[in-house]
């Protein structure tokens, strides 16, 4: 029993190079929890459950504090109802909008926008706070007050000037405004691109906006802005502005005048022939009747050359009368000369005399202008000289290639 009490013993006080594994005395013994979180690291958010045992809402779920803007807004400055978010593709909406249904004026009255503008608060209170201290007075200034303002565009997802592919417009962001004019109380619609509009009127409001908004756009800009103004709020490097608009009158820029209309009680106009207007005064001129035509009188009957009509010249004919020839006697000649030499003078002296009555006698024929095929060629001078002859003999006669026109048509 000893020796068995010893081998226990040594074995329940092992020695320090021996390990000890420690094992359940029992199976339903208890598992060991791990140690506690140490406070420093902090704990897990955990929603704090409702008094019934619900779920508090999360921060997400809670609608976001209004903005400055938002606040200054009230609905004493503008009727500017919130929007939600607008989230479109790319850059397109924003946040912070509203839809700006009416501007009120210090004296309670409402300037009605139409339609109503989806913009930014930020632009929206730049709108009212330009139509309630620079277009309501300028308004006084004409008699009357501002009832509407005329919104041509304010929130849409596109580009610049609509063009595909271009890069996104300030209506993309909700924080532009395009604006076409005020509406009167008086029922008068004051365009602000209108030619015939107060000249004053419009640079009054050019120099308020231009002051006001970051970017102005209007007539003679980039030919897209011709019938509106643009106005937005875009931020740029150092603070940089766009005011283009050129104001225009009704004077400047129009087409040739046109001449003024013929009087009512004037004479009508008659059309002349060629025949019964003098050469100086026949010119190639059409004269336009608008009253009343004259019909020009008949042609008077022409006797017709026996000239083949295939033969006859484009131009006028003409009389031709040949010049008498007349024989001069030369000079190196001796008073001397045997009458064999004197003999062909005399006939051709003769010859000469009976050409010239029978020139004289001879009726008008058609010569062509065309030179004889044997004619030799003349100096300059001469053919000057035969054109001038022409062209008198041209004038005095009558159109015939005119005039058998008008008989065979």
């Amino acid at each position: 029993m000893l020796m068995v009490f010893s081998a226990s013993a040594q074995a329940r006080s092992p020695t320090p190079d021996q390990v000890v594994v420690a094992a359940r005395s029992k199976p339903s013994d208890p598992v060991p929890l791990p140690r506690p979180r140490p406070p420093e690291i902090g704990q897990t958010d955990t929603a704090p459950s409702a008094p019934g045992g619900e779920a508090a809402p999360s921060a997400s779920d809670q609608p976001p504090a209004p903005s400055p803007c938002r606040l200054a807004l009230t609905d004493a400055v503008a009727i500017a109802p919130s929007i939600p978010p607008v989230k479109g593709p790319g850059a397109c909406g924003g946040d912070d909008l509203v839809r700006l249904e009416a501007v009120v004026l210090p004296d309670k009255r409402r300037v009605a926008v139409k339609p109503a503008a989806i913009l930014r608060c930020r632009m929206a209170s730049a709108i009212a706070q330009w139509v309630r201290e620079d277009v309501t007075p300028l308004a006084a200034g004409l008699g009357t007050t501002v009832s509407e303002l005329d919104n041509f565009d304010s929130f849409e997802c596109r580009g610049r000037n609509r063009v595909a592919g271009a890069k996104l417009s300030e209506h993309g962001r909700a924080n532009a405004l395009d604006v076409r004019g005020v509406r009167l109380a008086n029922g008068r619609m004051l365009s602000l691109t209108d030619r015939n509009a107060p000249r004053e009127v419009r640079e009054k409001v050019m120099a308020s906006v231009c002051s006001r908004f970051t970017t102005v756009l209007g007539p003679g800009s980039d030919g897209y802005h011709e019938d509106h103004i643009h106005l937005d709020l875009a931020e740029r490097r150092n603070g940089y502005r766009i005011c283009h608009w050129i104001i225009r009158d009704g004077t400047t820029e129009i087409a040739t005048p046109l001449p003024p209309p013929r009087p009512q009680d004037a004479p009508p106009r008659e059309l002349a022939s060629r025949e019964d207007v003098p050469p100086a005064q026949n010119t190639d001129a059409k004269q336009v009747e608008d009253v009343k035509v004259q019909p020009a009188a008949p042609p008077p009957a022409l006797s017709l050359s026996p000239v083949p009509l295939a033969r006859q010249p484009a131009d006028v004919a003409k009389p031709v009368t040949p010049k008498p020839i007349v024989a001069k006697p030369d000079a190196h000649k001796s008073d001397t000369a045997n009458s064999d030499e004197a003999g062909p003078a005399a006939k051709s002296s003769r010859r000469a005399k009976r050409a010239a009555r029978e020139a004289t006698a001879q009726p008008m024929q058609i010569v062509p202008d065309a030179k004889p095929a044997n004619d030799k060629p003349s100096s300059a001078r001469h053919a000057a000289r035969r054109k001038t002859a022409r062209a008198k003999a041209r004038r005095g006669e009558p159109d015939l290639p005119r005039v058998l026109r008008k008989m065979f048509e």
